[in-house]
């Protein structure tokens, strides 16, 4: 049975642009990458214990250190990424005001293969960018939730 991760995917219009908040993943491996490995704020969950949209809001607390923003969640579905893992997440309109405070620690191998661990933030920044920017930046297997946004909200 694949993973399974849920994440909120906050956004807000600014003119003609949309604006979509999203986390960059922290630790050595990450830390000069840019271009494809950008994610929506998320993580893993049991489907058969917690509800994917509990567990976007947590994960979203515990990546970001601020609350899921409040209002109505439009569900952009599934998607699946490179490694099989299965993607829910829901967007959000937050306002300009949402920033990144801190994240929680994960150990990693580091280096790889060498039976050391490091203690980093899962998550080393958030930030907030149009679609257009975030394509690029944003992990290949859910690019096609920028669509799904843009779509929801009449501007495609």
């Amino acid at each position: 049975m694949p993973r399974r991760s849920a994440g909120v995917l906050p956004y807000r219009l600014d003119g003609d642009d949309v604006l979509v908040f999203l986390a960059h993943p922290g630790g050595p491996f990450w830390a000069r990458k840019d271009e494809g490995c950008w994610s929506v704020v998320k993580g893993e969950y049991d489907p058969d214990a917690e509800d994917p949209r509990a567990a976007a809001a947590r994960e979203f607390t515990e990546e970001t250190g601020v609350p899921a923003p409040e209002g109505e969640w439009l569900d952009l579905g599934e998607v699946r990424q490179s490694s099989s893992k299965i993607v829910r997440a829901y967007a959000v309109a937050a306002s300009a005001e949402l920033a990144y405070v801190s994240s929680n620690l994960i150990d990693v191998e580091w280096p790889p293969r060498s039976g050391r661990t490091l203690e980093v933030p899962e998550v080393d920044r958030a930030e907030w960018m149009t679609l257009e920017r975030a394509h690029p930046r944003l992990l290949a297997g859910q690019r096609d939730l920028l669509d799904r946004l843009r779509t929801a909200l009449g501007r495609a």
